[in-house]
């Protein structure tokens, strides 16, 4: 077949190199992007939400909002238009290497192909505004480059991360923090459920959850946040 024009390349993530390896040689290529939301107890409590185990919820992002930041690299977000109020949400990424549906908990890690850091960029202004008139979080969500990633870290190197620091500091000044251990739906738990809703299959993102302290950047801000394990994500508001 032919097209009308080029189809849009793949997006693909960089394996982390392993302590040995000259250069980068693989990639993980993107297929979908789940978010869980208010996934942290402290956050849902500061979103003005009670954080009991209700059963969780899912929102999307397109593929291409992916914006990869090399490790020792710092990458570029630029600010969105339409919002004057656009905020930080540091979160554990999973990346998804097996297919699956309606997951059992004991097996979902089995799944897992490797973990990443990445951030969940959100007009908070439109939001706020979907919230209160009932409609999806798209526009929130969802935009271009709203998404800044680290490399994929395999589990066959750091092993499966259920526990450890995560955190992020704006211009230095620390404003999340917690661990991987207070999600309130664990990663396996979040992809057994989430394997009820959609068949997960290789080349899927998990954006798990973010810690209480999200706030507002602005142009000029340098983001650097980071979980125990897979090193520091930096990323410049432009």
């Amino acid at each position: 077949m032919e097209y009308v024009f080029p189809p849009t390349p793949v997006v693909a993530v960089p394996i982390a190199e392993s302590p040995d390896a000259a250069s980068t040689r693989e990639g993980f290529p993107v297929r979908r992007i789940y978010c869980v939301g208010r996934n942290y107890a402290a956050h849902a409590r500061e979103m003005g939400h009670d954080p009991d185990r209700e059963p969780p919820f899912f929102f999307c992002k397109p593929a291409d909002a992916v914006v990869y930041v090399a490790p020792g690299q710092t990458g570029e977000f630029p600010y969105p238009p339409r919002s004057s109020d656009v905020h930080h949400e540091m979160e554990l990424v999973v990346a998804i290497g097996r297919a699956g549906r309606d997951i059992a908990v004991d097996k979902a890690l089995e799944h897992v192909y490797g973990y990443a850091l990445g951030l969940d960029m959100t007009r908070r202004d439109l939001q706020a505004e979907a919230k209160k008139m009932g409609r999806p979080w798209d526009v929130a969500k969802g935009f271009d480059r709203s998404a800044p990633l680290g490399p994929i870290h395999p589990v066959s190197r750091v092993g499966q991360i259920e526990r450890g620091a995560i955190w992020l500091a704006v211009n230095g000044v620390e404003r999340q923090r917690s661990d991987v251990s207070q999600l309130i739906w664990s990663t396996a738990e979040t992809i057994a459920h989430l394997s009820t809703l959609f068949t997960l299959e290789p080349g899927d993102l998990i954006f798990t959850g973010t810690p209480e302290g999200v706030a507002a950047v602005k142009r000029g801000d340098v983001m650097s946040g980071g979980v125990e394990g897979l090193g520091t994500l930096n990323v410049r508001v432009a």
